[in-house]
């Protein structure tokens, strides 16, 4: 049962970000699931990691059997992660022919140095794939804190015009392009963000990350290795406090606070909730599940 679809149907209202939620899977992590069906709402979208060091058709068949489970797929595809333009082509056409893919997540991927000349999400773009083999939506990385990685001195200069190039691609691409941002722990630095980009004529739709369900040291460590910004300290913040100390972490807050404003201005480009499971995916999902019902 498809309850995002009995929720909306039944209410007669416009969709809530929680509503058509996606979620994150690493490999490792779908091989230990006997059945998605039993998990997850069928039609989830469901980004597949891609984690340096699985073989190639490993995740082709991780794909091609959430496919068959009756759910949207979308594969990471970090290009520094690749040997060069034959191999992303390769893994393309299969994801497209042996699991019927037609959404994907670029990015420059986490490796500090490429295995080939493919450096950035704009070099995947640039390679003409997507178009030519009748991708329908690319999602790119949005950084609402910047990325000290792109920006080392703490600016954003480098990470707008990257948005900006993106955005311009958007319009000449058959595909649909949305921004997925990283996870962050407020919603004030995602929303001043999200004001910020549609200054600079950047419009496209946002899907934000939110942390699922998760011990206090746990998202910690996740969101320095990740680079979160500023929004960490509501976590250091919480630390402090020892009541809450030994709680799991719940992304409820944010969630309330950025369905209230897209309520209240249902014309901004937020668009829905990007669930990274990071204390586990049945947490993330019962999150998930119980936020659809409030």
């Amino acid at each position: 049962m498809d309850l995002r679809q009995d929720f909306t149907d039944s209410n007669l209202l416009p969709p809530r970000l929680i509503d058509n939620w996606s979620i994150e899977v690493l490999p490792r992590t779908a091989a230990k699931v006997p059945s998605f069906l039993d998990l997850l709402p069928t039609g989830t979208q469901i980004f597949l990691a891609h984690v340096d060091g699985t073989p190639l058709p490993s995740l082709v068949e991780t794909a091609r059997r959430l496919r068959n489970e009756g759910f949207s797929v979308t594969p990471h595809l970090p290009a520094r992660s690749f040997t060069g333009r034959q191999e992303l082509e390769d893994l393309l056409h299969r994801y497209r022919n042996e699991a019927d893919i037609t959404h994907a997540l670029l990015l420059a991927g986490g490796a500090t140095s490429a295995r080939g000349d493919l450096l950035s999400s704009f070099d995947l773009i640039e390679t003409g794939l997507f178009d030519k083999l009748g991708f329908k939506q690319l999602h790119i990385a949005g950084h609402p804190e910047g990325n000290r990685d792109i920006d080392p001195d703490g600016s954003t200069r480098h990470v707008d015009a990257a948005l900006l190039r993106k955005c311009e691609f958007a319009k000449r691409t058959d595909a649909r392009v949305v921004i997925t941002t990283q996870f962050l722990f407020e919603s004030h630095s995602l929303l001043d963000w999200a004001r910020r980009i549609e200054t600079l004529g950047i419009d496209l739709p946002i899907h934000v990350g939110l942390a699922g369900p998760a011990k206090l040291q746990t998202l910690i460590r996740y969101a320095m290795t990740c680079g979160v910004g500023p929004s960490i300290k509501v976590l250091q913040k919480r630390a402090l406090n020892l009541s809450r100390l030994l709680l799991p972490y719940e992304p409820t807050e944010m969630a309330q606070t950025l369905e209230a404003f897209k309520s209240a201005n249902p014309s901004s480009r937020i668009e829905r909730f990007h669930m990274f499971p990071l204390g586990g995916i049945e947490p993330a999902v019962h999150w998930c599940r119980q936020q659809m019902k409030a």
